[in-house]
């Protein structure tokens, strides 16, 4: 066979395959665009996630607002969370609706749909046909009934500000004092010091 006669070979092989189509191509969430606004936290880009995931926005953005342990709500094309949120707090929640309500665990694509069989939410993929139940989600009890460790990294919602200016939060039993910040804010804050149900924080920073 000639140089001439391998090549029209492979351009004949190369023609009867398969075009890759968009679900083969690694599934990426648009970046996000976050700002303040005053007490609040605004999700610029929420309905272009929505549709690049492809589920029901009430149903996301319930989900978000839940695991954030905030309020919001929908204005336009943007989602407003009561309080301040860091854009990797965000994405943390994001990155867990995709992976429990849109990627398949069997062959990871996202070409899945949620239905219900019997009241139990499930994920069905159109690609490969496998089907799941939805696991429940119980994170914030557990963080509640273990408490805190110092030297560990914890978002706080701070409720109201101490006679010496510090940021304070209630979790469970115990109230947290966190130094630089105000009312309304949610930041990652490090454990420094526990004192019965007093617990000592600062901020990490951003």
């Amino acid at each position: 066979m000639t140089v001439d006669d391998y090549l029209a070979s492979l351009d004949r092989a190369l023609s009867k395959m398969p075009e890759k189509t968009e679900s083969d191509a690694r599934f990426v969430v648009p970046e996000l665009r976050v700002m303040s606004e005053g007490k609040t936290t605004v999700l610029e880009n929420f309905t272009s996630i929505v549709d690049t995931i492809n589920r029901d926005q009430t149903h996301f953005f319930k989900f978000l607002v839940r695991e954030l342990g905030t309020a919001g709500k929908i204005d336009g094309n943007r989602l407003i969370f009561q309080g301040r949120f860091a854009p990797k707090q965000i994405l943390a929640q994001i990155e867990a609706y995709v992976k429990e309500y849109v990627m398949c665990s069997e062959c990871g694509r996202p070409d899945t749909k949620l239905v219900k069989n019997e009241r139990v939410l499930m994920l069905k993929c159109d690609a490969c046909g496998a089907i799941r139940p939805i696991k429940k989600r119980f994170i914030k009890q557990q963080t509640v009934e273990q408490g805190f460790v110092e030297g560990n990294t914890y978002t706080i919602c701070i409720t109201a500000v101490g006679a010496k200016g510090d940021g304070i939060a209630k979790k469970g039993k115990y109230t947290i004092f966190v130094k630089g910040t105000k009312k309304g804010d949610v930041v990652e804050a490090i454990i420094k010091k526990i004192a019965g149900n007093l617990v000592f924080a600062n901020m990490v920073n951003k």
